[in-house]
């Protein structure tokens, strides 16, 4: 065998010996890469799992039990407090629809501080609170049957005591009327009533009405 022989022999057992390992580390490193994939694949199986786990709560940060007892909390009481008892609606006695006769247009009970516009014998307006002029003093509220003999608006104030008389309605001698005053101070002898009581009544009692006092 010639040199050049020889040396074309050395060189393809080089390339054999040196192909060997090339291949051996091929599938090895192809292994290696399929462990690290199937590791990587069940981390992220496991990861999924305790996110299942865990469903997310209120994006608030609030927690799920927190958000059922926010939801049927009770609401809490108006900030004014308890409200207050009703009132007892007014009532006439049978003293009352005996004393004033069907005839009257206006009726007013001096024991019970009522007054009632009523037509025909039925109640259609009241009964409402009034102050009368204090009992048995000089300026006491007069008993008995009189009629409306003129009215005044607004503005209209007494010239006698200077106190101002709105929408009174003037019935018995003396300058005695229906107007807007203090419910809890007595009158010189008229009939108080609420402002809009007694507008009320300037507008519904016509001159001539008949007025019984009781």
């Amino acid at each position: 065998m010639s040199a050049s022989m020889r040396a074309a022999s050395r060189r393809a057992r080089r390339i054999s010996r040196a192909g060997k390992p090339a291949r051996a580390r091929g599938p090895a490193r192809q292994a290696v890469g399929l462990l690290t994939v199937a590791a990587a694949s069940v981390g992220v199986v496991t990861a999924a799992a305790v996110v299942s786990a865990n469903p997310a709560g209120p994006r608030t940060g609030t927690s799920a039990a927190a958000a059922a007892r926010a939801t049927t909390a009770p609401k809490s009481a108006p900030a004014t407090g308890a409200p207050q008892a009703a009132l007892a609606p007014l009532v006439l006695t049978a003293r009352d629809l005996e004393s004033c006769p069907a005839a009257a247009t206006a009726c007013v009970d001096l024991t019970e501080h009522l007054t009632w516009l009523q037509a025909d014998g039925k109640v259609n307006f009241g009964p409402v609170r009034m102050e009368p002029g204090p009992p048995g003093t000089p300026h006491a509220t007069p008993r008995g049957t009189f009629q409306v003999s003129w009215k005044a608006g607004p503005s209209f104030v007494s010239n006698i005591y200077g106190d101002p008389m709105p929408w009174a309605v003037f019935f018995a001698p003396g300058g005695i009327a229906f107007h807007g005053g203090s419910l809890t101070q007595s009158s010189h002898g008229c009939v108080h009533l609420t402002v809009p009581n007694a507008r009320y009544y300037n507008a519904h009692l016509p001159v001539g009405a008949e007025v019984v006092v009781f």
